[in-house]
């Protein structure tokens, strides 16, 4: 019997499945799914992983890269529409940031800066986690997360609050 039950595959889901979506949907036009296969495959695993969340974010931003290659494969013009599909922000009541506006400038970053600013933001990644899922040093990943916390301020014009530095989150 694996060591992943139904109550830690409930946790998981509760705290990391919004985050694992949004993580998946930069390449990916079904996120859900790759996010359902990854957790499919974590409860295979014999052991189970040392680090859940890291194995499941590394899951799944491999299964939603080999997804877009295929969709890439089969049509270049399929590919470019399904990266119109559901916005990345969900509207809130009194949100100050148009989700639109703010969907758009995520977009329009470089993957590298926009793969590191969601999986830290959004997914609760410290740098060394978001280092070792892609492959580079904490140091290439936190300067890669500053040029796109920099490059969001320009392409949004708004103020955007300070976040945590490596030193307040556990690695």
């Amino acid at each position: 019997m694996s060591g992943i039950g139904p109550e830690t595959l409930k946790h998981l889901l509760d705290d990391h499945g919004g985050p694992l979506v949004l993580y998946a949907r930069q390449w990916s036009a079904s996120p859900e799914d790759v996010v359902q296969e990854a957790l499919v495959n974590l409860i295979q695993q014999e052991p189970p992983p040392e680090n859940v969340v890291g194995w499941l974010y590394r899951a799944v931003r491999n299964r939603a890269i080999s997804s877009s290659r295929r969709l890439g494969r089969r049509s270049r013009h399929e590919a470019a529409a399904s990266h119109r599909g559901e916005p990345w922000f969900q509207p809130t009541d009194g949100q100050r940031l148009d989700a639109a506006t703010a969907t758009e400038a995520l977009g329009r970053l470089p993957i590298q800066e926009r793969e590191v600013v969601v999986a830290r933001l959004w997914g609760g990644l410290s740098f060394n986690e978001v280092a070792e899922l892609t492959g580079t040093s904490p140091s290439t990943a936190a300067r890669r997360y500053q040029s796109g916390l920099v490059n969001l301020r320009e392409r949004l014009a708004v103020e955007c609050p300070e976040t945590p530095t490596t030193s307040s989150r556990p690695s």
